[in-house]
């Protein structure tokens, strides 16, 4: 079958490359402008509007928005005489003296456009334009982190669960309009997780060094297909400046227990080399309360009672470094490299008690479980990137070449005592303990190639190949007659293998006010899940899939648009593991190793109202559905993931920013959402539930004397997922912030979940289960987080865009 793969795609860019070259031959010639807009001191006005229109009656040609370093580009502009018009709030208008562009040109520099500030200069203070914290774009919503009070002090985590249409669970599983199966990626580098691995990385990111969240719901064909929800971006930040420059932050926290974080960031850019630099550190730790009621039926239809409370609190200690260079080889020829990794420990310890009798309250027996657990994570990342710039025209081939590396080690020790309803011991506890050290190794390598075909048609074509192997090694033992011995009942060493052949093709035209996108990508996979002593379980299969994307500008202030495509979710590593580990004798998880992939067809309808209202309606259909269920076998409850039938999905979506005067502006996102389920074959039953959900959140943003203080709430209603009844979830945070200096030291002081009312409850009452969880996790935190920036302020003129910014992969670590 790789053989046909291979066929195929070298047949297909065999086909692009020859219609490119005709194509090409028939493009008449075109230049490139650019220019800067700075303000009166001589800074960067980011995210101004630019136009360039026709010198003899200001007809507009094309527009564009200023970057992060004020730096504008129009691409392929006909011979002509022209000038550029710069707007931005805060700002009176700029207009450049009138310039030619002289046939056969390649690139013409327009001089420094100055903005002078405006009429909103008040007592020395120039009020700019700046990003809102939520923002939305035609193919994705961002949450502008850099310059949010609630950013300071938070982990990547803690900062996802407020982003909106996000939520985040018991488990840490992230869910995006209500659906589970989210791919994240850090700067544009894809990272398959578990909810636990993801949890370890994400909790270990400080918030300080992440500049946007893109919320991405209908991804093209050029992203992997897996994630049938959608895929969140996280972008850290980017060094814009030349010369030497950088940040220290130092931050604290209380809320149960005091956290402590910490991170220095340094770049340094100079003519073509750019070098950067950070490294971060960090104590969290967090409390973790839970309480769990059973009720078992026996076949005489005999109940038993289980009351069951745990107190878990965690511990984390996080080391985390980045290192890289970008160099520009040409002025169309960049490489670079990024070494990453960390260097993380962990401990938790859980306190479990259980009371066994005929009624709640009344106890026959019970039972006393504690658990030390000491974890310790090392990774190590290297990413080698390479992009040119064919022409002037856009066409662009980036590589990238990926390999990480995590070891991780788990140590646990689990004593449990046995008590009589009168608090006497029935007999002897039983000491259990486990050693679990895991390997993974990742290798990936990818291509990309644009090539604009006319002025109207673009064509992007790439292939991508990974390969990842696990092994995780559990060695249990039992403590018996004085002396620990192996346990074969629970010993077990688990190896996965899995490689994936990927390639892709998008074809964009655009027409007046009419754009068309068709791709298509395929993925062929080949799996070995190898649990020694047992048959090892292989699979190997090749998917197709499509997505289509339409948009339609009806006039200025109205856009439509739909969308399509079929995506893929892959069972976790951690799921298809089908050893048991316990965290009591009535408590446990298993691993599935027959899990199959889960396909989802994916359908989006979206409305912009004047570039800020937008309003959407999705609806998906899975297959395959991978579903985490809590099962009961006896007495025992189990946790695992099985395959449902179907699950089926309708959301609409409003999101709306909003100015109420100049120093109050805000943004409110509204879901409501569908999720059904259905299975023939649940447990030996019938399974067909669904329920309507609302989720809301909305931000305010107040700015006053230099002050910004922000308030977010939330909330969340009853919702129905697989067999769980979740409860209502809502919170409310607020923070506020200062900068002094010339902006250059800035105090953060935040308050998350002020009335300390965020929870996690749910309860199941199908196929056989009655149970209820309530959880209570350390939600209230105040932090206080001080920033100093520092170095040069020189602004770089030309710029270029990193190979690294590119840089795809996946990433791994372990809980």
């Amino acid at each position: 079958m790789k053989y046909i793969i291979h066929n195929i795609f070298c047949t297909l860019l065999l086909v692009t490359i020859s219609c490119s070259v005709s194509l090409a031959q028939q493009t008449g010639p075109s230049a490139k402008v650019s220019g800067l807009v700075v303000n009166g001191q001589g800074k960067p006005v980011d995210y101004a509007t630019v136009s360039l229109l026709r010198a003899t009656d200001s007809t507009v040609i094309k527009g564009a928005l200023s970057n992060e370093v004020g730096a504008y580009t129009f691409e392929k502009i006909k011979a002509g005489n022209y000038l550029i018009k710069a707007t931005a709030v805060g700002y009176k208008k700029a207009v450049s003296k009138p310039f030619a562009v002289a046939q056969g040109s390649q690139h013409v520099t327009v001089p420094t456009l100055s903005m002078p500030a405006g009429a909103t200069e008040l007592k020395g203070v120039t009020i700019t334009a700046t990003k809102p914290l939520i923002e939305r774009k035609i193919d994705r919503t961002v949450m502008n982190v850099e310059n949010s009070v609630l950013a300071a002090g938070n982990t990547a985590m803690e900062i996802l669960e407020r982003a909106p249409g996000v939520t985040v669970d018991k488990d840490d599983n992230i869910s995006l309009k209500g659906k589970q199966g989210v791919t994240v990626m850090i700067n544009d580098k894809l990272t398959y997780l578990t909810a636990a691995q993801l949890a370890t990385l994400l909790r270990s990111t400080d918030g300080n060094t992440i500049k946007s969240i893109e919320i991405i719901t209908n991804p093209s064909a050029k992203y992997d297909a897996a994630g049938n929800s959608g895929i969140i971006n996280i972008k850290l930040k980017k060094n814009t400046q030349s010369g030497t420059n950088g940040s220290i932050t130092v931050g604290g926290a209380k809320s149960r227990y005091w956290r402590d974080n910490s991170s220095l960031n340094i770049n340094h850019k100079q003519g073509a080399l750019n070098l950067f630099t950070s490294l971060s550190r960090g104590d969290n730790k967090r409390a973790h309360d839970i309480g769990l009621n059973r009720i078992i039926s026996d076949s005489l239809g005999n109940k038993t009672y289980f009351n069951q409370k745990s107190d878990m609190p965690s511990s984390n200690h996080y080391n985390n470094y980045r290192l890289g260079a970008d160099y520009d080889l040409t002025p169309k020829h960049t490489i670079g490299f990024v070494v990453s990794g960390y260097s993380n420990s962990g401990r938790d310890y859980n306190n479990n008690t259980t009371i066994i009798g005929k009624q709640f309250g009344v106890a026959d027996s019970s039972l006393h479980t504690t658990s030390d657990i000491r974890q310790t994570y090392k990774n190590f990342a290297l990413n080698l990137n390479d992009r040119l710039k064919l022409d002037t025209n856009g066409q662009e081939l980036s590589i990238d070449l990926d390999y990480s590396k995590f070891k991780n080690n788990s140590n646990a020790m689990y004593n449990t005592d046995y008590f009589l309803a009168d608090g006497s011991k029935q007999h002897d506890p039983q000491m259990l303990r486990n050693q679990s050290p895991s390997t993974i190794s990742i290798y990936t390598g990818k291509a990309d190639y644009a090539k604009p075909l006319t002025k109207t048609i673009k064509l992007e074509a790439g292939v991508k190949f990974s390969s990842v192997k696990t092994d995780n090694d559990l060695q249990a033992q039992i403590y018996d007659n004085g002396a620990y011995r192996n346990d074969t009942n629970r010993t077990n060493r688990f190896i996965y293998d899995e490689k994936i052949n990927a390639g892709y093709l998008n074809l964009n035209k655009q027409f007046k006010k009419f754009s068309v996108q068709i791709g298509l990508r395929a993925e062929q996979t080949r799996s070995t899940g190898n649990l020694i002593g047992s048959t090892p379980v292989k699979r190997s299969y090749l998917n197709w899939f499509p997505s289509a994307f339409i948009n339609q500008t009806i006039n200025d202030k109205n856009e439509v648009s739909f969308s399509y495509s079929r995506r893929i979710d892959r069972p976790g590593y951690d799921d298809l593991n089908p050893f048991i580990y316990y965290l009591d004798p009535y408590t446990y998880s298993q691993g599935n190793a027959f899990l199959n992939p889960q396909y989802t067809q994916n359908f989006e309808f979206n409305y912009t109202y004047n570039k800020t209202v937008n309003v959407s309606l999705g609806y998906s259909h899975t297959t395959n559905a991978i579903t985490e269920l809590i099962l009961t076998e006896g007495k025992r409850t189990f946790e695992t993931h099985q395959n449902l039938q179907t699950q089926t999905a309708y959301n609409i979506n409003v999101n709306t920013p909003f100015t109420i005067t100049k120093w109050w502006e805000g943004n409110v996102n509204l879901t409501s959402f569908y999720l059904g389920f259905k299975s023939d074959t649940l447990a030996g039953q019938k399974f067909n539930d669904g329920q309507w959900a609302f989720q809301g959140r909305t931000t305010q943003t107040f700015k006053f004397a230099g002050y910004r203080f922000e308030v977010m709430g939330d909330y969340q209603s009853p919702l129905t997922y697989g067999i769980y009844k979740i409860r209502p979830r809502y919170s409310v945070d607020m923070g506020i912030s200062k900068s002094f200096m010339e902006k250059k030291f800035n105090i953060k002081a935040s308050c998350d979940d002020i009335f300390n009312i965020r929870r996690n409850d749910l309860s199941s009452q199908v196929i056989n289960n009655n149970f209820t969880i309530k959880q209570k996790n350390d939600t209230r935190i105040m932090r206080l987080t001080l920033t100093y920036n520092f170095g040069n302020s020189a602004i770089k003129i030309r710029q270029h865009r990193s190979g690294a910014d590119d840089e795809k992969g996946r990433v791994k670590g372990n809980n």
